[in-house]
């Protein structure tokens, strides 16, 4: 028994700010960041929080799989940006689309949420609790940038992106290798809470903590060395070869990345499935939305083998081989 995705789906927010908007705030420029990052514009959010584009990509996935409602087994939201402590994304979610049968739950794994939740998904499916999920990756990171900071604002973008997924015997996951390196957590942190209370005096000024605050040099070093060696490891275990993959989707945080890990694994770039210069960074939004894009344009036919890999905060990789 496998896990088999049967439809995609995808939402972001209508708004486009480009590079050059971005220079009228902040010390930068259109060439600047094209060069370092591979950005020039991001979807941002005029309102709607983080539920609001999840719940837009689950009606789209419901609509696609045609799934009865009611039958709908399992619903995990990947974020790090949720609307509320409780009610989880995921419940609100459930509420809106009338799934009243189904489990509902968030997970916070940074920009490997995606991956981390349909890695959960899978497991459930395989253990014979249930028959199908809803994964979605869904980010307002809007509200957590500080845009005044042109190291950070730069690069993220709100939006959402799943997949609906089933028990099957054919195709769906082939391998995967998922990982955490909590002794360096620190390098990439946002959206702190304080303790305070009636009973707690601490004065502690906090406020630029709730920002996203992220080391570039050691993000980069880390990514480059992650990602690599989860793809390596993936490739190893499943015995395919790197010819026999149609597409590879990187988490969209940074084009260099994407070209050291393409050069160090010996793998064309041509087979990374690229977006980022239209959406910036969503987090656990970024893997999902690609591979949306790539089913919507009739990139990818059933049978053809995708490699999904990515990381996030955490400090956290993963990397999912499927056949389609």
């Amino acid at each position: 028994m496998t896990t088999r995705i049967i439809a995609t789906g995808a939402y972001v927010p209508e708004q486009v700010i480009t590079n050059d908007d971005l220079s009228k705030i902040v010390d930068t420029s259109d060439e600047w960041i094209v060069k370092r990052t591979g950005i020039k514009e991001r979807h941002i959010s005029l309102g709607d929080n983080t539920s609001a584009f999840a719940v837009k990509t689950a009606k789209q996935l419901i609509e696609k799989a045609g799934v009865e409602i009611k039958k709908l087994d399992l619903i995990i939201v990947a974020s790090v940006t949720a609307d509320y402590a409780t009610p989880s994304i995921a419940c609100i979610v459930q509420k809106e689309i009338g799934a009243s049968n189904a489990v509902a739950f968030d997970i916070s794994a940074a920009c490997s949420g995606f991956m981390f939740a349909l890695s959960i998904a899978d497991k459930y499916i395989k253990s014979g609790a249930y028959n199908n999920a809803m994964i979605i990756g869904a980010e307002t990171l809007s509200k957590m940038v500080d845009w005044s900071d042109r190291s950070t604002c730069v690069l993220f973008g709100d939006g959402a992106g799943g997949v609906y997924v089933e028990k099957s015997e054919t195709g769906g996951i082939i391998k995967e290798e998922i990982g955490t390196k909590g002794e360096i957590c620190g390098i990439l942190t946002g959206g702190y809470t304080p303790c305070t209370n009636i009973f707690n005096k601490n004065e502690e000024k906090t406020d630029h903590l709730w920002y996203i605050n992220m080391n570039g040099r050691e993000v980069f070093k880390f990514a480059t060395k992650s990602v690599v060696k989860s793809v390596e490891k993936v490739l190893e275990g499943s015995n395919i070869n790197i010819d026999e993959i149609k597409y590879v989707i990187p988490h969209q945080a940074n084009a260099r990345i994407v070209e050291i890990i393409s050069n160090k694994l010996k793998i064309p770039y041509e087979k990374f499935y690229i977006n980022m210069d239209r959406y910036g960074n969503t987090s656990s939004a970024s893997i999902p939305i690609a591979l949306n894009e790539l089913n919507e344009k009739g990139l990818i036919e059933r049978g053809n083998k995708i490699l999904m890999t990515g990381f996030g905060g955490g400090m956290t990789w993963a990397t999912m081989l499927i056949s389609w």
